[in-house]
């Protein structure tokens, strides 16, 4: 397989990251699934399902319908409706028949705020707070990592209206959008998981017969454009793992980062020319409709604490309340039943239902 001239492609409406200098044929992949917006109050609530990927376009193509400076940072446009919720999922492959998943650090940003951390963003990897995410140690991230064990979900919401994270700690509405780094482990470093692997793997099939397949459950949780930021919305329940690695382990020098500007679904056919995705169900709706909710059972890992600066940040819900005087809609609690549990192993597949410069 030729090299690729560049590592960061996109396929199927899902951001691909290779590292051919470490690993051939190694990906580490991440889709933004569409999702329920939970009610933003005091209860924390499980995961909502996956309504499917939202659509990937590049910058590029669309240089005479975006702003300068969407068009000066590059990366990718995606469609959100005012409101709408989304969800980060990440999936690792090793090399193929090898079943053993290539380990990525993951940096993930909204406004250019940590969303691990709430600080601001700094290249590299930092371990006092850790500010990223190892896959797959961490399947998936929902929103803004506030407390031990809690997030708030990532909520879309126009730009300069006040309500973005970024905004709330920054006072500026210059950024908006997902800025993502992801960082291979170092060469030797691979090399020897490799090892220790084949190891552990000739020690298995020397004690058991081959087992030629494998048993999957499949859940079914499955003009100027108008730049939106990422608020903070409902409560959920979902733990940050810490770094299993050394943090000289990531091979800094090869991180590739990507922008991905939000844009209003309204402006979303006028940009790419496609129609934009129906707006979702609403959390009441989707209950109601009797359809599960979930809950991630991992191995027996420590939490992150959440970042301290996010303890400021008012919800979606809050804010709209005290600007407008009315109860932002579809907030009321949901009863949502016992979950279907996931796990237990950390890359459990998560139910689906259904270069440019950033100093601009």
């Amino acid at each position: 397989m030729p090299t690729l001239e560049h590592s960061t492609v996109t396929e199927e409406d899902c951001l691909v990251f290779r590292f051919p200098q470490i690993e051939e044929d190694a990906v580490f992949s991440i889709d933004f699934q569409r999702t329920l917006r939970i009610p933003d109050s005091d209860k924390t609530y499980s995961l909502p399902p996956g309504l499917g990927s939202f659509p990937l376009r590049h910058v590029e193509d669309h240089p005479q319908k975006l702003p300068l400076p969407t068009t000066a940072r590059g990366g990718v446009i995606l469609p959100m409706w005012q409101s709408e919720a989304m969800w980060l999922n990440f999936s690792n492959n090793g090399p193929e028949n090898w079943g053993l998943d290539f380990p990525v650090a993951i940096k993930v940003a909204a406004g250019k705020i940590n969303a691990v951390t709430g600080e601001s963003w700094r290249t590299g990897l930092h371990r006092d707070p850790q500010d990223y995410l190892v896959a797959p140690e961490q399947p998936w991230l929902d929103g803004f990592a506030v407390e031990k064990g809690v997030i708030r979900q990532f909520v879309a919401m126009p730009l300069g209206d006040g309500y973005s994270v970024e905004e709330q700690l920054t006072g500026d509405a210059e950024w908006g959008g997902l800025q993502i780094s992801v960082f291979p482990l170092r060469a030797k470093v691979w090399k020897a998981k490799r090892c220790e692997w084949d190891e552990q793997q000739k020690r298995r099939d020397a004690a058991t017969p081959i087992d030629d397949g494998a048993e999957y459950m499949e859940f079914s949780h499955k003009k100027k454009a108008l730049p939106m930021g990422l608020a903070a919305g409902g409560r959920m329940r979902q733990v940050i793992h810490p770094d299993p690695f050394n943090i000289e382990d990531w091979d800094i020098a090869a991180a590739e980062r990507v922008f991905i500007t939000l844009l209003h679904a309204k402006d979303w056919k006028a940009i790419t020319g496609e129609a934009a995705p129906n707006e979702p169900p609403t959390a009441k709706e989707y209950s109601e409709a009797g359809l599960p909710w979930f809950e991630y059972y991992g191995k027996d890992q420590a939490a992150l604490p959440g970042g301290a600066r996010f303890g400021g940040v008012k919800s979606v819900a809050n804010l709209f309340e005290k600007m407008t005087g009315a109860t932002l809609p579809n907030s009321q609690d949901v009863e949502t039943g016992n979950p279907v549990r996931l796990g237990p192993s950390p890359n459990a597949p998560r139910p689906v239902r259904s270069e440019g410069s950033w100093d601009y």
